[in-house]
């Protein structure tokens, strides 16, 4: 199974239908790979709408199909997503993007409900730094 069959099944599984549209949609996000534009996903979706293409960014991010990430410098890029609520450490050098959970992040936030008397419905989490691979070009340099 690909990624964008599982993309179709959750689309499906959330009540939408899968229109020819939606679906190139989904097969430009499944040939972008690890992470990705808006902007770029409007241009590998050639003959559908930039509104269609949002409205279909949102969708599968609202099923938690994609998830949206902030790069180092501010730009914002989408991932298809494993499921599950997680967080993301973000390379500043090369871009690389992994996935992270943490129940410690979890209860920290629970705590935080509770001292501050807010009920936290939604956070994102993204920690920045250098990966392994540009650490060790640095040193190599």
């Amino acid at each position: 199974m690909d990624a964008s069959d599982s993309l179709e099944r959750g689309l499906v599984r959330g009540g939408h239908r899968l229109t020819a549209p939606r679906r190139h949609v989904l097969e430009a996000m499944e040939r972008l790979g690890d992470h990705f534009t808006a902007e770029q996903v409007v241009v590998a979706s050639r003959g559908v709408g930039r509104a269609t293409v949002f409205r279909t960014l949102r969708l599968t991010q609202e099923l938690g199909l994609v998830c949206q990430v902030v790069l180092d410098d501010g730009a914002v890029a989408y991932r298809l997503t494993s499921g599950g609520h997680h967080h993301h450490v973000v390379c500043s050098d090369c871009g690389n993007v992994s996935d992270f959970s943490s129940h410690d992040i979890e209860d920290l936030l629970e705590e935080l409900g509770r001292r501050t008397g807010f009920a936290i419905e939604s956070h994102r989490l993204e920690l920045y730094g250098r990966c392994v691979r540009c650490r060790a070009a640095l040193v190599g340099a």
